[in-house]
């Protein structure tokens, strides 16, 4: 029987996955995971008995992933599951930037009128202060093609839309997803100088923190708009400033700053990409399989802090090893078992930085003793699972 805690609302959707024979939801403080959506773990008592951390989101900025791997705690997350709701807001705000369709829903209702005939006239007389453009011909700039950028560039292509995309890691499994029709950049300056509208789609790192700054800006041709739905802090919000009153048209985000509040040229939503009622449900779902996957068979996909490692589970008894990214750990760990008399019939070993994790299945019947305490006594070694 697996303990899970669970913060915030999760879906129960995808808390029914959670078999009641088999897991037990929040029954005990001492839980072997945890399902979290915007739950702070940076201040949190990590305990020595906690296993994962399941994350019904992509981002993970809530959870000190360092620490958590260096205590053997995987970290999973939901990459992708809430793609067509972003792709979808951003789609809705490249239409309301080339058309003024807000401003003009705002002056029809603060206005009154004493008769139909009054308000005709006078949206006739008002409606060509809404004239606005068509995104169709426009030239969209998307930084960034994973899940959602993909995504976007294919709908903005079916609009008649003309894409130009630029992703200096794109995965070869990404690359699929990728329409042909998107025009490469091979590097971001190629894209910069000549679009109308740049969409940011790339996941926030050390390097990465502030990258948008005036150098991007100062590329960009008069009257360009920036669509901001990655996250808040790609952005140097001082360079933004002065940009809006030089390349930068407008500038449309889903992360609000205090200090941008108020400006005229900037549209912020309350962090709304992922708030509709499927995206929350495609998350909870997916962070409860990938969590389950691993409670019993030691697979790991879509972690924030290990690499990806899957070996077909067929019953056999299987060793899960977390440790860290060290010369000879895989030999040092095939020679304890040999000392013990265990065969090994598979294994595959993944690292991820300073971590690795060594997946392995014994060719041995179940009833051969092996204590886990032999592959604990090696150097470096955080955690050890037996199936």
């Amino acid at each position: 029987m697996f303990h899970i805690k669970t913060y915030n609302q999760i879906a129960q959707e995808g808390l029914n996955r959670f078999e009641p024979s088999e897991y037990a939801l929040n029954a005990s403080e001492q839980a072997d995971a945890w399902v979290i959506r915007s739950h702070d773990v940076h201040e949190a008592e990590i305990p020595p008995y906690l296993l994962a951390i399941a994350r019904a989101g992509a981002g993970v900025n809530n959870l000190p992933l360092e620490r958590l791997a260096r205590q053997g705690v995987v970290v999973f997350h939901t990459p992708g599951a809430n793609a067509n709701a972003v792709k979808e807001l951003v789609l809705a705000s490249m239409l309301l930037s080339v058309r003024p369709i807000l401003q003009g829903v705002r002056w029809v209702n603060e206005h009154t009128f004493n008769s139909q005939t009054l308000l005709e006239r006078a949206m006739e007389d008002e409606k060509r202060k809404f004239v606005g453009a068509e995104l169709r011909g426009k030239k969209v700039g998307i930084v960034g093609l994973g899940a959602i950028g993909s995504a976007l560039a294919s709908d903005l292509i079916q609009l008649g839309v003309d894409v130009v995309g630029y992703d200096p890691h794109l995965s070869v499994d990404g690359a699929w997803n990728v329409s042909k029709q998107v025009k490469r950049a091979r590097h971001v300056s190629e894209l910069l100088a000549d679009i109308d509208l740049l969409s940011i789609h790339m996941p926030l790192t050390a390097d990465t923190r502030g990258i948008i700054d005036a150098s991007w800006f100062n590329q960009m041709k008069p009257r360009t708009t920036v669509l901001n739905f990655a996250r808040g802090e790609l952005v140097n919000d001082s360079d933004l400033l002065d940009a809006l009153d030089g390349n930068v048209e407008t500038y449309i985000t889903d992360f609000p700053k205090q200090q941008l509040l108020g400006h005229p040229r900037i549209v912020a939503f309350p962090h709304l990409g992922a708030s509709t009622k499927e995206s929350e449900v495609n998350c909870a779902v997916q962070a409860v399989d990938t969590l389950k996957s691993y409670l019993e068979t030691g697979n790991i996909r879509h972690s924030a802090n290990f690499p990806d490692t899957e070996l077909p589970y067929i019953g056999k008894r299987r060793l899960a090893v977390l440790h860290l990214n060290v010369p000879n750990m895989v030999g040092q760990i095939a020679s304890r078992l040999a000392e013990n008399g265990i065969n090994i019939d598979n294994m595959v070993n993944r690292s991820r930085g300073d971590v690795a994790y060594t997946l392995i299945d014994i060719d041995n019947h179940q009833n051969e003793k092996l204590s886990v305490h032999t592959l604990y006594e090696i150097e470096d070694v955080m955690r050890v699972r037996e199936f």
